[in-house]
C-alpha cells in the first residue's frame, strides 16, 4: 500500500492534467484545460448598506471598525467617511450627575484607532496586520465635532447614504493620524496626585468647555438616569475629518468595540464635607456600539471619472472598476458556458475551475493601495446575495450549506502574480449542467479578516482589473480542467 500510494504522488506531480495511476498510457484518464471561456466584467454602483444593527439582529451592533476621513483619488474620484454616535451612561461608580456648582475645566472626544489583527488564512496569504489608516500616511486632517440636530438613539435604520444634520460646533481639531504610536496622557486620581498613564494610539478632539457645561454639565440625575434620557436631551456627536489642502488624504478607522472611546469631562466641583474647597473629578461617557447607536456616512463622488462613464454607459471595456465602502462593483458573467457541453459535444466533469482577476495597475498606486482581499458572491432568484457554493460549508451551524465545499476558497491578492484566483468548481459545474440559474455573479472589496458579501465599510480598497478583452495578457479569466464524461 505503501509502494502504491509514493507511486501515485510520483506520477501526479509529473502531470497535473492527469487522472489517476501513471499505469498503461492507453488506459489512463487525461485532464484538459479549457481557458477560452468568455467572461464578461461591468462597472456597476454598490448598494448602501447598514452600518448599525439592533441586538435583536446580531450578537456583535456595530461594525468591526468605523471609517473617517476623506480622500481624493485621480481614478476614483472623492470619497468621504463621516461618523454620528450616541453616548452611553458613565460607569463611575455612585455618579448621579455633576453636583451643584460644578465647573467643566476641559472636555476631550476620544477615539481609538483600531488595528485589525491578522487571521490564519490571512497570515497564509501574506497578509500579517491591516492598518488603521488608508491613504497618505502624511496627510493632516481638519476634524471637527458637532451636536446632533436629531435624536440618533430613536432611529432604526442606519444606512451607509444616510446623511446626520449637526449645526452646533463644540471642537475641532487639525492633526496627522497617528494610528501606531501610543502616548501619555495625564488623568485624575481620585484622592491622589494627577498622573500619566499609557494609551492606545488614539484621536483626542478637545471641545468648548462652555458647551459642554451647558449641554451635559446642567443636566439633572433624572436626565443621566437612562441611555434613552441622555440622549433624549443631548441627541449625539457628528465627527466629520476633511484631508488638508493639497494632500491626497485617506481614511482613518476607528475603534468603537472597546471601552476606549469616550466623551471625557474634567471638571471641578466643591468638596461635600468642606464645599470651601474644591475637588477634581473626570466621568466618561462611553462611545460604544454595545449600548448606543454609531453610525457612518460614506459618499463617492465619481464626476469627471472614468468610472462614471461606465457606469452610465455600460459596455465593454479593456478596464473595469473595484471600490470598498458601497463604492462600485463588478458584475460578471459566463454567457457561453451554458452551451459548453454541446459545444465539446459531451458532458464533462469538472476536477477545478478558477477564476483569475488580473490587476491592470500592478504598481500598486501609491497612496491607495490594491485591496489585500475580493469578495465573490451571487444573487439568488430573490436578488438576495449569497455566497458561492465552493464558499459555503455545510456545518452544524450551517446546515443549508454545500457539501462540496472545499476551503480554503481564495480571494487573496498575491503580490508576486498580481492577481485574485477562487476556486469556483462546484459553482461552474452547476452552471454548466443547468443546476443553478446564474441571476449575477459579483466582485467587490472586502475587508482582509472579514469576508462579506455586503459592502460594510471597514475597509477603504480600490482596484482596477483587466476585462476579458483586454488587449494585453492582464485579464479576467475562467481556467476550466475537466474530463469528458460520455455517460
Amino acid at each position: 500500500m505503501t509502494l502504491l500510494i509514493s507511486l501515485f504522488l510520483f506520477s501526479s506531480c509529473k502531470d497535473s492534467s492527469t487522472i489517476g495511476l501513471d499505469v498503461d498510457p492507453a488506459n489512463r484518464i487525461d485532464g484538459i484545460l479549457l481557458d477560452t471561456v468568455t467572461v464578461t466584467s461591468r462597472t456597476v454602483a454598490d448598494e448602501p448598506v447598514t452600518t448599525y444593527f439592533s441586538a435583536t439582529q446580531t450578537s456583535a451592533a456595530g461594525l468591526s471598525r468605523y471609517p473617517l476621513g476623506q480622500m481624493t483619488d485621480a481614478i476614483f474620484g472623492s470619497t468621504t467617511a463621516s461618523l454620528a454616535m450616541s453616548l452611553g451612561l458613565p460607569s463611575n461608580t455612585g455618579f448621579n450627575d455633576f453636583g451643584k456648582n460644578a465647573t467643566v475645566d476641559s472636555a476631550v472626544l476620544v477615539l481609538p484607532y483600531q488595528i485589525t489583527p491578522a487571521t490564519a488564512a490571512s497570515t497564509a496569504a501574506g497578509v500579517s496586520l491591516f492598518s488603521p489608516l488608508y491613504g497618505d500616511s502624511t496627510a493632516a486632517f481638519n476634524i471637527n465635532v458637532s451636536q446632533l440636530d436629531a435624536n440618533l438613539y430613536t432611529q432604526s435604520k442606519f444606512m451607509s447614504n444616510t446623511a446626520y444634520a449637526a449645526s452646533t460646533p463644540l471642537g475641532s481639531l487639525l492633526a496627522l493620524a497617528k494610528p501606531t504610536t501610543p502616548f501619555k496622557v495625564r488623568t485624575i486620581v481620585t484622592g491622589g496626585p494627577d498622573t500619566l498613564i499609557a494609551v492606545v494610539p488614539q484621536l483626542r478632539i478637545k471641545l468648548t468647555p462652555s458647551m459642554i457645561q451647558s449641554k451635559i454639565a446642567a443636566l439633572d440625575s433624572a436626565t443621566l438616569s437612562t441611555v434613552a434620557n441622555l440622549n433624549a436631551s443631548f441627541k449625539g456627536l457628528k465627527v466629520t475629518a476633511a484631508a488638508a489642502s493639497g494632500k491626497p488624504g485617506g481614511i482613518m478607522f476607528i475603534d468603537f468595540r472597546s471601552t476606549s472611546a469616550n466623551l471625557e469631562v474634567y471638571y471641578r466641583r466643591p468638596n461635600k464635607t468642606t464645599p470651601a474647597n474644591t475637588d477634581t473629578a473626570v466621568v466618561r461617557f462611553p462611545v460604544n456600539v454595545g449600548s448606543a447607536p454609531v453610525a457612518a456616512t460614506v459618499n463617492h463622488d465619481y464626476t469627471n471619472t472614468p468610472i462614471a462613464a461606465q457606469i452610465k454607459t455600460p459596455a465593454d471595456y479593456p478596464v473595469t472598476y473595484l471600490q470598498a465602502m458601497s463604492g462600485v462593483r463588478n458584475k460578471i458573467t459566463f454567457p457561453y458556458l451554458k452551451n459548453l457541453k454541446a459545444s465539446l459535444g459531451t458532458k464533462i466533469v469538472i476536477n477545478k475551475a478558477e477564476l483569475v482577476v488580473d490587476i491592470s495597475d500592478p504598481a500598486d498606486s501609491i497612496p491607495f493601495k490594491i485591496p489585500p482581499r475580493l469578495a465573490l458572491y451571487r444573487l439568488d432568484i430573490a436578488q438576495q446575495r449569497q455566497n458561492i457554493p465552493d464558499n459555503n460549508p455545510a456545518s452544524q451551524t450551517n446546515p443549508s450549506g454545500d457539501p462540496r465545499a472545499v476551503l480554503p476558497f481564495g480571494g487573496y491578492y498575491d503580490k508576486t502574480k498580481k492577481s485574485y484566483t477562487f476556486v469556483i468548481t462546484n459553482y461552474i459545474q452547476d452552471l454548466v449542467d443547468g443546476k443553478t440559474v446564474d441571476y449575477g455573479t459579483y466582485l467587490a472589496p472586502t475587508s482582509a479578516s472579514e469576508f462579506n458579501v455586503f459592502p460594510y465599510p471597514t475597509s477603504a480598497g480600490r482596484a482596477v482589473i483587466g476585462s476579458f478583452n483586454n488587449p494585453s495578457n492582464t485579464k479576467i479569466r475562467l481556467n476550466i480542467y475537466y474530463i469528458k464524461n460520455p455517460n
